[in-house]
This record gives structure tokens, C-alpha cells and sequence, in this order.
């Protein structure tokens, strides 16, 4: 449940997706550096946008909501978290919460009759939870099992689901039908470790967590050009192919045959 608020109500601001939007194809890698780290942005002159976004005017309008409250909400208080937490702690909440999200990898993987996968997250799991002091330290990584991201939105694309135009919601930020769906199945449907906590204990962690990761966003926002609500929507766009796709080439709504891209290495 964590990563899916992570995923909706962080993903308010255009910060967080444009971090979303890091992960290219192998083919764009191999263009750009060669540690793989390249973003590709693609112009905001794609031939296929109204395809995508039939709801542009209802968006943008949820978009400018949205955003709104990230700037005098969210932000402000990320900030100040930012400014008062030492690294070595901001990395170690970081850390504590992914590791409560191979739970959910770990189940999506096996609806997507992904064996390996599954088994990596329940060794990343068992790993940072016991040798990593309850997932303070990403002691799996040192053990080469570095994390896949798997959620229900993917289990649904996996199995030929449509994803449908893109839509922003109310405080929910970029999403689409197939993914939203995702969310609410991945919240409400699938056991988490928070679901046994007491209440007011898991809200408290909760808060935690959606501040955390929006300080982690805040170094983002300098990669944002062009519009920023076009740059929002092309990143989710492409990351969410991306991670259906497990990184292999997809097809891309808004790639044309004229259409500029701009690289950023090194994010």
C-alpha cells in the first residue's frame, strides 16, 4: 500500500514524475551514457497526442489543482524534512519503506508468472529485513538481487490489458483506467505488512512515507523543460511501457518519425 501512495498521492507534483520518467528502452541506453542513467524526453509536438490524451482540457485543469496544493502544501513540508534529516537517515526511511514494497513485488510477480522475480523480492525481503535491520540498509543489493518494481497495473498490462487514455485525478495525480484500477487493487485487495498496525500508528507512518518521498523528488524538478504538465505526461507514459515491457523496446505513443528527444544523462 505504501508504493501505491507513493505512486498516487506523491505523484501529484511533476517532480515525481519526471524521476518516473528516468528509465528508457535498452535501445535509448545505448545511446546515451554507459551506465544507462539516460532520460528520454520526447517532443511535445508528437503527431499522436490526442490519441493519448483525449481529456487534455479536464487535466490540465486537475494538474493546475494539484499542483497548487504540492506548492503550498507538500513541498514546503518536504523541504523542511530535507533540511532537518541527515542523509544517512533520509536514506534509511527510504530504504525501510521500499523494503515493505517486495511484498507487493513479490505478489504481482507471481500473477505475472514471473518466477525469478519473485523470488528476488522475497530474497531482497528476507535480506534487508533480517541483515538489514528491518530494511534500514539495502543489504540485497550487495547480493546482487537488486529490486523490480511490480504492481497491479502491470499484472493487468502483462496480460494484454489496455491501458486506456491518460487521466489525471484529483490529488491522485497522473494515472490512467488501467492503472488506477491497479492502485485501488494494490491498496485495497493485496495483504501488506501496515494493514496489521493499529491505528494511529500506520497514518503516522503513512505521513512518513509520502514526505520522505517527496524530498527524495525535490533534486527532480531541475530536469522538468518545455511544459511541464506535457513532460509529466510523457514520462508516466513512457515509464509505465517501460516497466510493462520489463525494459525491452515497447511501442511509444509519442515517438514520430520527426520528433526531437532530448537526452539528460547522468540523472
Amino acid at each position: 500500500m505504501f508504493r501505491e501512495f507513493s505512486r498516487t498521492l506523491t505523484m501529484l507534483t511533476f517532480g515525481a514524475l519526471a524521476l518516473a520518467g528516468c528509465a528508457s528502452s535498452p535501445d535509448d541506453r545505448e545511446a546515451g551514457s554507459a551506465s544507462g542513467d539516460n532520460v528520454r524526453a520526447v517532443s511535445s509536438d508528437a503527431p499522436e497526442e490526442d490519441v493519448v490524451d483525449p481529456w487534455e482540457p479536464w487535466n490540465r485543469e486537475v494538474y493546475a489543482f494539484n499542483e497548487a496544493i504540492d506548492d503550498w502544501v507538500l513541498r514546503p513540508v518536504a523541504e523542511g524534512y530535507q533540511w532537518v534529516m541527515p542523509d544517512f537517515a533520509d536514506r534509511g526511511v527510504t530504504n525501510f519503506f521500499d523494503n515493505l514494497g517486495e511484498v507487493n513485488n513479490f505478489i504481482n510477480s507471481v500473477l505475472q508468472l514471473k518466477g525469478e522475480h519473485a523470488v528476488v523480492a522475497a530474497g531482497r525481503f528476507t535480506y534487508n529485513t533480517v541483515f538489514g535491520i528491518g530494511g534500514l540498509f539495502d543489504v540485497a543489493t550487495a547480493f546482487d538481487l537488486p529490486e523490480r518494481q511490480e504492481d497491479f497495473g502491470q499484472t493487468l498490462g502483462y496480460w494484454g490489458v489496455g491501458s486506456g487514455p491518460y487521466l489525471v485525478l484529483p490529488l491522485l495525480g497522473p494515472s490512467t483506467p488501467r492503472d488506477f484500477t491497479g492502485t485501488l487493487t494494490d491498496s485495497l485487495v493485496f495483504p501488506s505488512v501496515q494493514d496489521y498496525m493499529e491505528s494511529p500508528e500506520k497514518w503516522y507512518l503513512l505521513g512518513l512515507f509520502i514526505v520522505d518521498t517527496r524530498a527524495d523528488l525535490l533534486s527532480a524538478e531541475a530536469f522538468i523543460s518545455g511544459d511541464s504538465y506535457t513532460f509529466v505526461r510523457n514520462a508516466y507514459l513512457q515509464r509505465r511501457e517501460y516497466l510493462i515491457n520489463d525494459g525491452a523496446p515497447g511501442s511509444d505513443p509519442f515517438t514520430g518519425g520527426d520528433d526531437e528527444e532530448l537526452m539528460l544523462d547522468d540523472f
